[in-house]
């Protein structure tokens, strides 16, 4: 995997709340770390309703979001709170915004990502809807976002999505989040071990272990 020096490349669902739990413990850290300048994430699509050929269903977020709740609490989490008929089925749309954002830099690609992910898991609002991811993009504030949802509109987000989609599958990325760094490291949902009681969708999830620290690490051997 080619990864820039100085770049934390994450591969990740938008509809994942495992990937927003890192991204909110990345982002913490680096701040913490002084190194928001020295370090920007290349996101990358894993678009989970393409490789499973099918819609993540709700019950499984359901069961998933008061777990990963207590590991970033901060956050705002909250279970879907609209109507049943407007819950997102696809997050192409959000995904190819993300891959949009890049012409702009890293900062904005990172703004889009997490302003997207808030009006999913703590605003409960259908980002499947491009009423609402514009809505998402303007609320960035280092975003260009007329320029953003100009290409947007063009489609031409939609190939780097598709490109990302079918590496994905050839280079076996192992789910969402996976990271990789200029170094060679590649970690799976970082510091997080965890196993289903039940099948998904069925049962819930348990954390096994969980060591948030991980991140320190990762972003200063990102920054060398």
């Amino acid at each position: 995997m080619q990864v820039d020096s100085g770049t934390v490349q994450v591969w990740s669902d938008i509809a994942c709340p495992w990937a927003t739990v890192a991204m909110v413990r990345l982002y913490t850290a680096r701040d913490r770390l002084g190194l928001t300048s020295e370090v920007s994430v290349d996101h990358r699509a894993f678009p989970l309703e393409l490789l499973n050929e099918q819609a993540t269903p709700r019950r499984i977020l359901d069961a998933e979001i008061p777990v990963v709740g207590r590991l970033a609490p901060d956050f705002g989490w909250s279970v879907w709170q609209g109507r049943a008929e407007e819950y997102p089925v696809t997050t192409l749309l959000a995904l190819e915004a993300v891959q949009a954002a890049k012409e702009q830099g890293p900062r904005a690609s990172e703004q889009v990502d997490m302003a997207l992910r808030r009006a999913l898991f703590a605003e409960s609002r259908c980002i499947s809807i491009r009423a609402v991811v514009e809505s998402a993009v303007r609320s960035c504030p280092d975003v260009d976002a007329d320029a953003l949802l100009q290409l947007l509109d063009s489609g031409q987000a939609r190939a780097a999505v598709t490109a990302q989609w079918q590496q994905a599958e050839s280079d076996r990325i192992q789910g969402s989040p996976h990271l990789f760094l200029a170094d060679g490291t590649s970690v799976h949902n970082p510091g997080i071990t965890k196993h289903w009681v039940s099948q998904p969708g069925q049962g819930f999830p348990v954390v096994d272990e969980d060591d948030p620290q991980v991140y320190d690490d990762l972003l200063r051997r990102a920054a060398i």
